[in-house]
């Protein structure tokens, strides 16, 4: 089970996951540290999810299922926050030190959860982390999803409990999984993530694509930038690099469109003015001296801000 300070609990929401939710339980049962807990949330699955999870549930003390009722439908953002968030109810965050909303269509390597708790505590300022994503491209290649490196991937979310009770949680909505990192980074916490073998793990639905089509993820995740309050030309610069990637040109062109019709629409943006200038002060500093000296030099005028959060006996 691991040191009593290297307590983890995973959280999954997941629905009609019956295609692929076999390799990720198996690839958590046999990680070099299981977790203490894994509760999986069953958000209405309407294939054959729940006998596969009663199965694994009833050979695994540890692993509970919690049945949420069936919306008719897969929700992304924030039909998944909302899936999170009933699993959290059947917790107690204190009887643990980390916590990891964990996707149920990946396949991990077996030391990950080892890895990244080494690293949070030789790091107690390391307030969120992970691996990076790879799918099978054409011919079985493997294929980088290309996270950045100062942000953990929403598909594997591990964090120290105090920082994910410091940052206030998860915002119900898309880009949560953005919008969470520049708000610990905001608090002077440092978050990462590291493209090694022992690190990479295999996302076996590529990002943006589990709904329709990966197009329409894409124009979602432009539609979430600007929830965010992402600056216009700093996303412009990024869906111009995502139109270097699968599917090649469209996939940028969908992200500009999402952002474009929200921005037209005049929907609504996340309600914390101060994190919004924050993010948008960061992506402004990036595209003049680029992402890797913004962020140290931002994680050093935000240490102050985490001197002062309490922590716990096992960060001390």
């Amino acid at each position: 089970m691991g040191d009593t300070d290297r307590r983890y609990v995973l959280i999954s929401p997941c629905r009609n996951e019956a295609e692929f939710i076999e390799r990720t339980l198996d690839s958590v049962i046999t990680q070099s540290e299981r977790p203490a807990q894994w509760i999986i949330v069953d958000d209405g699955s309407t294939d054959g999810t729940a006998d596969i999870l009663a199965r694994y549930a009833a050979q695994n003390d540890w692993i509970k299922v919690v049945a949420k009722s069936d919306r008719g439908h897969r929700a992304v953002g924030p039909g998944v926050i909302e899936a999170f968030y009933v699993g959290l109810a059947a917790l107690r965050l204190e009887d643990y030190d980390f916590l990891c909303k964990l996707d149920v269509d990946l396949d991990l390597p077996p030391r990950y959860f080892e890895i990244l708790m080494d690293r949070m505590q030789a790091n107690p300022r390391l307030g969120s982390a992970s691996g990076k994503p790879y799918y099978r491209g054409k011919g079985g290649a493997w294929v980088s999803e290309k996270c950045g490196d100062e942000m953990s991937v929403g598909m594997t979310k591990f964090y120290r409990i105090s920082c994910f009770e410091d940052i206030g949680g998860f915002v119900s909505e898309v880009m949560w999984d953005g919008i969470d990192c520049h708000k610990a980074r905001q608090r002077g916490w440092v978050v990462r993530s590291w493209d090694e073998p022992d690190l990479q793990f295999h996302h076996l639905r590529p990002m943006g694509s589990s709904e329709h089509n990966i197009l329409t993820g894409r124009a979602r995740h432009g539609f979430g930038q600007h929830f965010m309050g992402s600056d216009p030309l700093y996303f412009a610069a990024t869906a111009l690099f995502r139109m270097t990637r699968p599917p090649y040109v469209v996939g940028g062109a969908a992200m500009l469109y999402g952002y474009a019709r929200a921005w037209w629409t005049g929907a609504r943006q996340l309600d914390d003015p101060a994190l919004r200038d924050f993010i948008r002060a960061y992506q402004r500093q990036a595209l003049r001296q680029g992402k890797s000296k913004t962020i140290a030099a931002i994680e050093a005028r935000q240490e102050p801000h985490w001197a002062v959060q309490p922590q716990t006996a096992a960060e001390n």
